[in-house]
């Protein structure tokens, strides 16, 4: 009798909490189980028009993904859970439920924060960081729309970082760290510089009004100065395509088989070496103006002002092309310093052959000899007026001794899609 009454009672809850008791389940199975029917639950739902989950509802499934992620043990399946979890953002099949979903997850995890022991809490920073991917990656779906990138950032900072926000210093701190890295990942490639500086903006905002010093100090070094520190890293991006543009000439000219062995060489050296990656895109005149903008508000603290002019002052000396020797990764003085001999003694080695071949066939030497010299000046020059700074030119004709303190990259530290 009573196992019948917990059956009919148990088939009487709404689906949301059949599944959220599920997830919290202690075998592994069970949970997985709950799992995919949950994304199956979502997507059977979001379809139809009158589908949509209520607040309360999507906080009891996160309630039960919450204790699911509790439960797991093992690095490796913990982050295939996270990465399913995670991926649920794209179950839902309008904009509104999704940041729904996010929105209840941001206040699940401010919720459950101060429970979680020492132990789980690395799974957890990880659950954080790949919830944040899977939301920039919808957006990136939807092409960065204006719109869409408003509405993703207001519901972070409302949850996260405004004073109002119940969310505890742990997620604060790890949301403005990892912010920026997951930018990166997921739009280094195609966002412009205008496009990162609205994903920055709020930040700029925040650092402004907030009364919280551990806050400032938090977004002064994970956004803006992570900005200053990244630029350096843009200009070696910046040479690597140069560089990777001029092999590509080189290998239409001369003898193409030698060509391409140098070409060989030059990329097995760069797939050994440490690599940045692609970096964000940024006007840093544009960053400084509006960080002055807000920093200069009568409303805004002493402290606050303060610490912002100093992160102006550096954006300016990088809008203004310098930035200090220790900054610049020592691949970038390499190339800077080395390139044009090697591309000199890379292009006396093609000469030389080609004229070797044309003397054993031949070939009109007297002429090719008097023609040669004009054109391969006309050559150096536009190659080195392309890939050496004056600053550089004038340390390898011995103006000054040694690699100079400064450096003067183009605007923002690489080329500034607009």
């Amino acid at each position: 009798m009573s196992a019948a009454v917990a059956m009919v009672s148990q088939t009487q809850l709404p689906p949301e909490i059949q599944l959220a008791q599920r997830l919290a389940g202690n075998e592994q199975v069970t949970r997985d189980r709950a799992v995919r029917k949950l994304r199956k639950y979502i997507v059977a739902r979001t379809q139809r028009a009158t589908g949509s989950f209520t607040h309360d509802e999507l906080l009891k499934v996160w309630k039960g993904l919450f204790y699911c992620m509790w439960m797991q043990d093992k690095p490796l399946l913990q982050e295939e859970l996270g990465r399913t979890i995670s991926q649920l953002v794209h179950a839902f099949q309008t904009t509104e439920t999704q940041h729904l979903f996010l929105q209840t997850f941001w206040q699940t995890m401010n919720r459950e924060w101060a429970g979680i022991d020492r132990l789980r809490l690395d799974k957890f920073y990880m659950l954080m960081r790949m919830v944040l991917n899977e939301s920039l990656k919808a957006v990136r779906t939807r092409g960065w729309e204006e719109k869409q990138v408003e509405q993703l950032l207001e519901l972070l900072i409302t949850e996260i970082l405004h004073p109002s926000s119940q969310a505890p210093n742990g997620v604060k701190s790890h949301f403005i760290e990892i912010f920026l890295e997951e930018l990166t990942k997921v739009g280094a490639k195609e966002l412009t510089a205008d496009q990162n500086l609205r994903f920055i903006d709020p930040f700029c905002k925040i650092a402004a009004c907030t009364k919280d010093s551990l806050v400032l100090h938090n977004i002064a070094r994970g956004i803006f100065d992570t900005i200053v520190e990244q630029a350096p890293f843009a200009i070696e991006d910046l040479m690597n395509e140069m560089d990777a543009q001029n092999g590509e000439e080189e290998a239409s000219d001369g003898d193409g088989s030698i060509c391409r062995t140098d070409l060989e060489k030059g990329k097995g050296t760069e797939d050994d070496e440490d690599s940045a990656g692609p970096v964000l895109q940024f006007d840093y005149e544009a960053v400084a103006n509006r960080l002055f903008e807000v920093a200069s508000r009568q409303s805004t603290p002493s402290q606050n002002r303060k610490r912002l002019y100093k992160v102006i002052r550096k954006l300016q000396d990088l809008a203004g092309g310098t930035f200090p020797e220790d900054d610049i990764p020592e691949k970038t003085y390499r190339h800077l310093l080395e390139g044009r001999r090697e591309r000199k003694m890379r292009r006396r080695s093609l000469k030389s052959r080609s004229k070797n071949k044309r003397r054993r066939t031949g070939a009109g030497e007297g002429e090719e000899e008097a023609s040669s010299p004009d054109l391969g000046s006309g050559t150096e020059r536009k190659r080195s007026q392309k890939r050496v700074s004056p600053n550089v030119a004038r340390a390898e004709s011995g103006g000054q001794s040694g690699v100079h303190r400064r450096r003067k990259p183009r605007q923002g530290g690489r080329r500034v899609r607009r």
